[in-house]
């Protein structure tokens, strides 16, 4: 089903000391760069099981460098759709999802870790293309969202992330697990794990990522694993982030 948020492990790049690695592709760092305020990332994700989902974020650091602890706000936007047996209706029904988010909150940086916690509201709408009377996640209205992050180097060829959310419109819930080997100059690779609902669809994934990889100005990450989800049943996913700084 959806992606229940336009959620990615987001956190802000660490300090360059040693060798630090940028939080969220694994991308080595060669110097501090205060000369940016905002990233932008986005997303896609699709699955074997009749689902695609499409996500932006902008996170800003209004009150100093992205790479200092500080005030971040965050505006997120998700939309996507998917298919699943409708049982009540004896027939395939068809969801459509459009999400948007604005959230702030404080992110602590550290040399080699980074924490951070949000909150706000997300306003989420939910249609489907026949009605079916087993699936309560209909409609449009405004939740209150938290989320958390969380990015450390535990050793200088290691890296371990998470991130999680949460909103009370439709009990909608995301996390993913990243840990990580660097295998060539700031790429990292290894198993990701993700757990993921709301009131109608319970979802989990379990496959491995690719990240460090940089075009340019451009970072990039890349997933492929095993879906199991409660409605559709089991099958593939794959997915591609990528950010850019300004």
């Amino acid at each position: 089903m959806s992606l229940a948020g336009a959620d990615q492990v987001f956190a802000a790049d660490l300090p360059a000391n040693g060798g630090a690695v940028d939080w969220y592709t694994g991308a080595q760092q060669q110097a501090v760069d205060d000369s940016w305020a905002v990233a932008v990332d986005g997303s896609t994700s699709v699955t074997s099981n009749s689902s695609a989902f499409g996500s932006l974020t902008v996170t800003a650091s209004p009150g100093g460098p992205p790479t200092q602890s500080g005030v971040r706000v965050r505006v997120e936007a998700l939309a996507g759709t998917y298919s699943y047996p409708g049982q009540a209706v004896a027939s395939r029904v068809t969801g459509y999802q459009q999400e948007g988010a604005l959230l702030t909150g404080y992110e602590w940086i550290w040399r080699d870790a980074a924490l951070a916690g949000f909150i706000g509201f997300n306003v989420r709408s939910n249609q489907l293309s026949i009605p079916d009377p087993g699936n309560p996640v209909v409609g449009t209205g405004v939740g209150l969202k938290v989320a958390g992050s969380f990015y450390a180097n535990p050793t200088d060829r290691t890296m371990v992330s998470a991130y999680g959310s949460y909103s009370t419109k439709f009990n909608a819930y995301y996390s993913r697990f990243r840990v990580g080997y660097m295998v060539a100059d700031g790429v990292y690779i290894g198993p990701e794990a993700l757990f993921l609902g709301d009131d109608f669809f319970r979802q989990y994934r379990v496959g491995a990522h690719l990240s460090g990889v940089t075009f340019g100005p451009v970072q990039m990450s890349i997933a492929a694993g095993f879906v199991s989800d409660r409605v559709q049943g089991s099958g593939y996913y794959s997915s591609v982030e990528a950010r850019a700084k300004f």
